[in-house]
Parts: structure tokens; C-alpha cells; sequence
């Protein structure tokens, strides 16, 4: 049985391998990691292979055994077994071995663990299941990582970092697209591994917002997953088609277009056919089910690069907490799965009515519902703010009251097609916060983003007639000067 566990004379081939040919280490350093090996001595021998070729310095058999001197963790007997193992040429099959070997023995621990959790802790089956699910997806994502990251493996990481981002050029965009330019600039996209926010007071247009964002990725090929746990999947996808195409939304849900419209209704359908977009439209799910879900559908379609919950105060806790303490278990249950699936979790979640007695309604950090965890844990959230709700609701409130005291009332609130809407940064862990404008379509129930001062001017000077010296000015808002 412990031959299928390990084989040591492959370990010390491949090790062999590498002193005596060390440009092949760059490849093997990304296959091979340290635990990959049985042998204490072999992974201790290895990972100084991995310091050597993080400080630059020659992985040779001198500098190796310097390395482990200084670590305290040198046996002369072992490297001299090493050094006397035939180097091999192809090293495929080796490593192919090592590595299902290593496999293997992840798994037979794994088996150990499920049954300390089962039997000697007596853990719910549901809890149970949770830790072999995440164990059994770090194995099979090869995942295996050491407690600690030191010094110089951090620094390695962070120069890798910087060159990746020196690379792109003049790209503001880091993370994920949120298809706003001005919100990409303000949070260079959502992180992998982060919590986002996106809060607001109902009919602001948070699922609208959000399915702006879902839009523009699915048309750059990357794959979404949807957990809609207000609306049907059908809804959801009416809300797409209607973005993608520019129908309004009415004339879809009746089926009431043009010969145009039905044409360009059918070419998105063709196109969204073919959309990496996966939705979960159950209804009620709690962290321990999502969680389950999302990481099953990313092992199987690692090509999903972000996470939607709408939202996150329909989610059901587990056991009998608490309302604060499950909110709590969900919005922390969230930020480390973003961190395991090394993705972005969009969170949409409610405010507080509270904040609609104050004369300024544009809503702070404290409007959330069960703020506490919720800001803690979020790395952005982002408000979501129309002022033209609270204008069409006091407008209504008045001619409710004018109706009561008998008065003849007539409406001074002017229904525009397009009005002015604000994302509110309210918290950013790594960049500034503030706002960004928007333009709200109603009938499209689209975002799109505000036409900006530098482009306003470029449109003044493309419409000079200049032999009449008349400019015909854009119908946008220029900032005071």
C-alpha cells in the first residue's frame, strides 16, 4: 500500500534532474510544490530550490546545501543519494507520478479528517459537509499552501505583481470590469478576493446596476454567476435582453415591437445563447448552500470570474441565531469564499428606512441593514442614489394632501426618460472614496455612463460653424467654472 503513497526514487531523479540542469526549474517550480514530496529532507530541498531561484542565485548543488546549513535542515546522506540518481531527460512521467502520488496521500488525510469531524467532534452533517467539500477543492485545485508566507516569497510575489501592472501600460483596470469608465478609474475594478457592497433604498436601481456590470463581461466572453433570490431567472434575463438590444422593458414582457426590435430581439438571443451566465434562481439559500454551489460551478467552469447575491438580507441563516449573528456568519461566510475562489462577490443588500427623514438622503455607512458585520467585512461598497425617486414620491405626497384638504393641485414634477444618478463610494480598503455620475435610462432600466466635462468641450468644438461663428451647444450640464 505504501507504494502507492510515494516513490523516492522518482523524488530524487526529479531533484537530480534539476541540480544537474537548473534552467528546467522555472517549469517545475509552477507543477511542483513543496509538499508534492514524501521525504521531509526531499521538500526541504526543494523549497531551497525555490529560495535560491526567488534571490536569482545559481541552483547548484554548493548553493543548496549553503541554504540548508543556514536553515539547520542539511543531510549530507540524502543529498549525496540525490547526487548519485540518474538525471532523466523527460520529466513528464515523473512528475505526472510525484504529483498523483501527492494526490493520494491529500486524500487519505482527508479521509482521517472526515472522520474526527464525524465521529470524535460529533460536528452537524452539514457542517461536515462544508469542510470536505472546501478540503476536496483545495486538493483538486492544487491549492496546497504552507501556514506562513516569509519575507522573500512576498517580496517575490509583490515585484511579480508590480511588473504585471507595469506591463499593462496606461490600464487603469486591475480587477474585474465594472463597465463604468469613471468607476474604474476611482476603484480599478472589483479585486479578486474581494466582498462588494452595492446598497440602496428599493426602486433606486441596484439589480439594474449590477446587470450593467454582468452585461459588459458577458460581452468580453467571461462567465457570471447569478444567485437571484428575488426574481425568477426569466426576469433576470428580460432585464439583459432589454440592456442588450435597447427595447424597453414594457414592450418585452408584452411582446409589443417592431419588425426591427424583433429582429434585434433574435440576435440577442442568439448571442446570449452562448453566454458563460450560470443563475441559481431558488429563492432562499444560506452560506453553507452557496457556498457549496459556487464551488462546485467554479471547479467546473473556472472561466467565472464574479459572484452575484441579490440580495444578501433574503439569505437564511443557519440554526436559530440571532438575525445580527447570522448576518453576521453570512457577510463573513462571503469574504473568505472570495478569497478561496480568488474572485470578486458582489453583495447587493438593503438600507434602512431611517435614512429618508433626513433632509440629505444620500445614504452613509450607517443605513445598512446590520451594518456592523456587513462594513466590517466589505472591501467597497457602493451606494446607489437617484434623486428623482424622492422628488416623484414628495410630488405624489403632496397631491395626496391637496386631495384631502379639497385643493385643486397642479404637478410641477417634470418625468424625464433619462435622469441623474450617483454611485456613492462609501468605503474602498485600497483607494479613495467618493462619487461617480451616472445616467439612469428608465425604460431600459440601463445605466450608462455621464457625458464628462473634456468630452462635452470636444463636442462644442466638433459642432463650430466657422464661417457663421456659431457653435451649437450639446444638450449636456457643463460644471461651474
Amino acid at each position: 500500500m505504501q507504494d502507492n503513497l510515494y516513490n523516492l526514487a522518482f523524488e530524487r531523479s526529479i531533484l537530480s534532474s534539476i541540480i544537474f540542469e537548473p534552467s528546467q526549474f522555472d517549469e517545475l517550480s509552477v507543477i511542483l510544490k513543496k509538499d508534492d514530496f514524501y521525504l521531509p529532507a526531499h521538500q526541504d530541498i526543494f523549497a531551497a530550490m525555490l529560495t535560491l531561484l526567488q534571490k536569482d542565485q545559481p541552483i547548484d548543488e554548493e548553493f543548496i546545501k549553503k541554504e540548508l546549513i543556514k536553515a539547520k535542515k542539511f543531510d549530507e546522506q540524502v543529498m549525496l543519494e540525490i547526487l548519485s540518481a540518474n538525471p532523466i531527460s523527460n520529466t513528464k512521467a515523473y512528475v505526472d507520478e510525484i504529483k498523483d502520488k501527492s494526490l493520494k496521500r491529500h486524500l487519505l488525510t482527508l479521509t482521517t479528517e472526515i472522520k474526527r469531524v464525524t465521529v470524535e467532534e460529533e460536528l452537524p452533517s452539514s457542517e461536515v459537509v462544508d469542510i470536505v467539500e472546501k478540503k476536496l477543492y483545495e486538493i483538486t485545485q492544487d491549492n496546497q499552501t504552507s501556514d506562513f508566507k516569509d519575507a522573500p516569497k512576498m517580496t517575490f510575489d509583490t515585484m511579480e505583481y508590480i511588473k504585471e501592472m507595469k506591463a499593462r501600460g496606461n490600464s487603469v483596470l486591475v480587477g474585474v470590469d465594472t463597465g463604468f469608465k469613471d468607476l474604474n478609474k476611482m476603484t480599478t475594478g472589483f479585486g479578486k478576493g474581494d466582498l462588494v457592497i452595492i446598497a440602496a433604498r428599493p426602486a433606486m436601481g441596484k439589480t439594474s446596476f449590477i446587470l450593467n456590470t454582468v452585461n459588459n463581461l458577458i460581452n468580453q466572453g467571461k462567465g457570471v454567476a447569478f444567485f437571484s433570490l428575488e426574481m425568477p431567472a426569466e426576469q433576470l434575463m428580460l432585464r439583459l435582453l432589454s440592456i442588450q438590444t435597447s427595447i424597453p422593458l414594457q414592450k418585452l414582457r408584452v411582446g409589443d415591437m417592431s419588425d426591427e426590435q424583433w429582429s434585434s430581439l433574435n440576435g440577442a438571443i442568439d448571442k446570449m445563447n452562448s453566454a458563460k451566465l450560470f443563475v441559481d434562481d431558488q429563492g432562499s439559500v444560506n452560506i453553507n448552500q452557496l457556498r457549496s454551489k459556487l464551488r462546485k460551478l467554479k471547479n467546473q467552469h473556472p472561466e467565472i470570474e464574479i459572484a452575484v447575491i441579490d440580495y444578501l438580507q433574503i439569505m437564511s441563516g443557519i440554526g436559530n441565531q440571532d438575525r445580527h449573528l447570522q448576518v453576521s456568519e453570512i457577510s463573513r461566510g462571503l469574504k473568505m469564499l472570495a478569497r478561496e475562489l480568488e474572485m470578486p462577490i458582489v453583495a447587493l443588500s438593503q438600507l434602512n428606512r431611517g435614512l429618508e427623514s433626513r433632509n440629505d438622503k444620500r445614504p452613509m455607512l450607517s443605513d445598512i441593514r446590520e451594518s456592523g458585520s456587513i462594513e466590517q467585512d466589505a472591501d467597497i461598497i457602493l451606494f446607489v442614489y437617484r434623486d428623482d425617486v424622492y422628488l416623484y414620491k414628495e410630488e405624489k405626497e403632496r397631491e395626496k394632501a391637496a386631495k384631502a384638504e379639497g385643493k385643486e393641485f397642479t404637478s410641477t414634477y417634470v418625468e424625464k426618460e433619462e435622469e441623474e444618478a450617483e454611485i456613492i463610494i462609501g468605503k474602498q480598503r485600497n483607494g479613495p472614496t467618493g462619487h461617480v455620475k451616472l445616467i439612469f435610462q428608465k425604460k431600459l432600466t440601463r445605466f450608462v455612463d455621464a457625458p464628462s466635462f473634456a468630452s462635452a468641450v470636444e463636442t462644442v468644438y466638433e459642432n463650430v460653424d466657422t464661417k457663421s461663428a456659431q457653435v451649437d451647444l450639446p444638450n449636456v450640464e457643463m460644471p461651474p467654472i
